[in-house]
């Protein structure tokens, strides 16, 4: 099938700098267009500022509360259960820079971009353009070969071209990933910040004063409450908890929405709707896993929409399950522990492969369950 170009309603992220001229829309009449126009007519496009008002306004009240907390404890050990919560909070809050990110909370540019860097740069040191950089080129390509930064990782292999080109250390690294994978979940906030700190030295970057300034009130700030609180040794384990469970909690709910599912070949021509269902895993459950996933459980809706509100991702569920069942789309849901384990399960196949002295070029794609 050609590859469609991509759509009017495809909800594109935000980046730094207004967006530029709309591309060509899908042919009215393709499934894509069809899906959309029920979509919007049931009017799960449109904005829901209620409950992102309450959803920001809890937020920010829970992090002035773990912050006020901290100075209360002061300098004692259990501070280390003031720094859980607020890694919770932090992750919480990535996924409100998340929602602004796709445009889902308000209808301007300029208001998504402005929650974005508060939520991001100022409270949990994330730059937003790195950020949005990044996620821009996952949703243009989900699990595309040499195209989705999310698989192209120095350290983790998802296709056996990318063992097979593999040496050393590295090599060493992919035969061992499936076992290495979580240990290395509680590393992803220092990485986090280190690709914020770099992308402060492009030139490139939008806005750089602007966002280098927020980001540097946060990293001040947060290293010098915590060491004039706490003796250096609470405060080296205070920080090393914080941050490492913050990681773990965002490495832990993005995990789930791709890894393990087919990992599409670097001149795949397969059509938008297809594309995004077949790379993409929902997770079951109620409100609690929504909220501790932060809507990120309705991946293929999210993929479909990504301007779709969070709140209105349940309910478009149905529609989409649907629709995909109508055309033969498989369509892929399961629960979060069976999540887990079909990422791994496809980490320790395709890390197999580094114990090979002749690898497949492409590692099979697992089909959905």
């Amino acid at each position: 099938m050609a590859q469609a170009p991509r759509a009017l309603d495809s909800g594109a992220s935000w980046s730094p700098e207004p967006p530029g001229p709309t591309e060509s829309a899908e042919p009215s009449g393709s499934e894509y267009a069809m899906l959309s126009r029920r979509v919007r007519e049931a009017g799960l496009l449109d904005r829901r500022l209620h409950y992102y008002s309450w959803k920001i306004g809890l937020t920010g009240l829970a992090l002035a509360a773990g912050w006020t907390a901290f100075a209360v404890v002061g300098n004692s050990w259990w501070q280390l259960v003031t720094a859980v919560f607020l890694a919770v909070i932090f992750g919480q809050l990535g996924f409100l820079g998340h929602d602004a990110g796709h445009r889902q909370v308000f209808k301007t540019h300029r208001a998504n971009y402005i929650l974005g860097v508060l939520c991001g740069n100022l409270a949990i040191g994330l730059s937003c353009t790195w950020w949005t950089r990044k996620h821009n080129r996952h949703h243009a390509h989900p699990n595309t070969e040499d195209a989705d930064p999310d698989i192209m990782l120095a350290v983790l292999a998802f296709s056996g071209g990318r063992v097979q080109a593999s040496r050393g250390i590295q090599r060493l690294l992919f035969r061992y990933q499936a076992y290495l994978m979580i240990p290395m979940l509680f590393l992803e906030g220092v990485s986090l910040h280190a690709s914020s700190i770099r992308e402060m030295t492009r030139r490139s970057c939008k806005n750089r004063a602007w966002e280098a300034a927020l980001l540097g009130v946060h990293d001040v700030a947060y290293l010098a409450g915590i060491f004039l609180v706490l003796s250096p040794v609470k405060a080296v384990a205070f920080i090393a908890v914080q941050q490492g469970l913050f990681g773990f909690y965002l490495g832990c709910s993005f995990a789930p929405n791709h890894k393990g599912m087919p990992v599409l070949p670097a001149n795949d021509k397969t059509d938008f709707l297809r594309r995004q269902v077949l790379t993409s895993r929902n997770v079951r459950g109620g409100w609690l896993t929504d909220f501790a996933l932060g809507g990120l459980n309705y991946q293929i809706e999210h993929h479909l929409f990504p301007s779709m509100p969070r709140a209105s991702l349940r309910r478009s569920q149905a529609l989409i399950s649907a629709f995909c069942a109508e055309r033969d789309v498989p369509y892929c849901e399961t629960s979060l522990l069976d999540s887990y384990a079909q990422a791994l399960r496809h980490l320790n196949t395709t890390g197999k492969l580094a114990r090979r002295v002749q690898v497949p070029a492409v590692t099979p794609a697992l089909s959905p369950p």
